[in-house]
């Protein structure tokens, strides 16, 4: 008689610094991060994710890429690990704009800031394309139904 061994799913490993008001769930966080890298087969790539504001992410923007403005997400690859950072009061002004929750235009976000780390660009055309269809597809998932990052 055999025995079936059980397979794990990697354990998540999610850092999170919320500064942002209003806060985040950090349960619906931990499933937005999840569905991203599931959907780029990275489920065991740790992250780390700062919510903040737009006056803390226009400070890193100009320390990181030399822009003094502030941006809705920021994310990059270091050591193996997704540092994103994301805008919380650029989340609301364009969820107001928009008509839908902020919750879902800061999953839209973390999901846009994960999928650059993952490999996907959307600069080309055709890789846009590519990137949008990837943030349509995570965000159906998790039953959020928001426009693209630069619609």
């Amino acid at each position: 008689m055999s025995r079936k061994s059980a397979v794990r799913a990697p354990r998540l490993q999610l850092d999170i610094v919320d500064r942002a008001r209003p806060r985040t769930s950090v349960a619906f966080v931990r499933r937005v991060v999840k569905a991203a890298l599931a959907f780029g087969k990275r489920s065991d790539m740790p992250v780390a994710l700062l919510l903040t504001n737009d006056a803390e992410i226009a400070r890193l923007h100009a320390r990181h890429l030399g822009d003094a403005t502030p941006t809705d997400v920021m994310s990059f690859a270091v050591d193996g690990q997704a540092e994103i950072v994301v805008s919380v009061t650029t989340a609301r002004r364009v969820a107001k704009q928009h008509g839908h929750a902020l919750r879902a235009e800061v999953a839209l976000y973390i999901v846009h800031g994960l999928l650059h780390v993952i490999g996907f660009d959307d600069v080309a055309p055709r890789a846009r394309t590519r990137m949008r269809n990837a943030e349509r597809v995570v965000m159906r998932e998790l039953g959020l139904d928001v426009a693209p990052v630069d619609a």
